[in-house]
C-alpha cells in the first residue's frame, strides 16, 4: 500500500513538522521561547537606540559644521550667537554658548589686576570645560544599553541553548533512544536561541564601536574649539 504524499515513513515525522525556523520557535519550549522574546525585546530597543543616535549624531556634526562657518566669518561674538540660534544640537554651540554666557557676565566689569584677568579666564575656562562635560555625556546617552546588550545577549542566548540541550538529554532518556530522529529536534531548538543572541549582539557592537569612536572625534573638536575660543578671549582681555 502506497504511502499518502509527503508523509514520512522512516521514523522522522517529527523533523519535518520543524523543518522551518518559525516551526522551531514555535515548538520551542517555555524557558527557550522566553530567552527568544527577551533576546527579541533588546534587539529591538538596540535598533531603535541605533537610528535615534545615528541621526543626532548626523544633525549635530551637520549643525557644528555651519556653527564653524559662522564663527570664522563673523567677527563679533553677538553677532554668532544671533546667527546660531536656531542650531539647537550642534555640539560646538553649545560650548560657545557656555563661554559666551560666562564673558558676558564679566566682560562689563573692570579687569583690573593681571590676577584678576587671569582669574577670570579661569572662570571662562571651566564653563567651558564643564560645557565638554555635559555634552559628551549627552553624546552617550543610550550607548551604555548598547554595550551591555552586545556583553549580554550571548550568554543570554547560550542559556537557551544550554537549557534546550538539557531537555533533549532528558528526552532521550525518556525514549530510551538516541537515533537522530530524536536528538536533532531538540538540538535545532536549543541552537536557536545562540543564533539569536548573536543576531541581537553582533549589530550592537558594531554600533557601539561606531558611535563610540564618534564621541571621541566631537570631543577633540570640542577641545581644540574651547582653546581657540578661550585664545580668542585671553586676546580680548589682555589687549584692555
Amino acid at each position: 500500500m502506497m504511502n499518502p504524499p509527503g508523509r514520512r515513513t522512516d521514523g522522522l515525522s517529527s523533523v519535518s513538522s520543524r523543518e522551518s525556523i518559525l516551526d522551531l520557535v514555535l515548538y520551542a519550549g517555555p524557558v527557550a521561547k522566553f530567552v527568544l522574546i527577551f533576546l527579541l525585546g533588546l534587539s529591538v530597543v538596540s535598533w531603535a537606540v541605533i537610528f535615534f543616535k545615528y541621526r543626532s549624531f548626523r544633525r549635530a556634526r551637520r549643525e557644528s559644521g555651519k556653527f564653524r562657518d559662522i564663527f570664522w566669518t563673523v567677527r563679533k561674538l553677538d553677532q554668532i550667537r544671533e546667527g546660531s540660534r536656531d542650531l539647537t544640537q550642534g555640539y560646538l554651540v553649545k560650548i560657545f554658548d557656555a563661554g559666551y554666557e560666562e564673558l558676558k557676565n564679566i566682560r562689563d566689569e573692570n579687569p583690573g589686576s593681571v590676577n584678576e584677568k587671569e582669574r577670570r579666564l579661569m572662570s571662562i575656562n571651566r564653563a567651558l570645560a564643564s560645557a565638554q562635560i555635559k555634552e559628551g555625556e549627552r553624546q552617550e546617552a543610550f550607548l551604555s544599553f548598547l554595550a551591555t546588550t552586545g556583553n549580554s545577549a550571548p550568554f543570554i542566548g547560550l542559556f537557551g541553548t544550554v537549557w534546550g540541550i538539557m531537555d533533549s538529554f532528558r528526552n532521550i532518556g525518556l525514549a530510551g533512544s538516541a537515533s537522530l530522529a530524536v536528538v536533532a529536534p531538540g538540538i535545532s531548538e536549543a541552537l536557536i536561541a545562540t543564533a539569536a543572541g548573536l543576531f541581537t549582539a553582533i549589530p550592537a557592537v558594531m554600533a557601539y564601536n561606531y558611535f563610540t569612536n564618534k564621541v571621541r572625534v566631537m570631543a577633540g573638536d570640542m577641545e581644540a574649539f574651547s582653546s581657540e575660543f578661550l585664545s580668542i578671549i585671553e586676546t580680548l582681555f589682555l589687549s584692555k
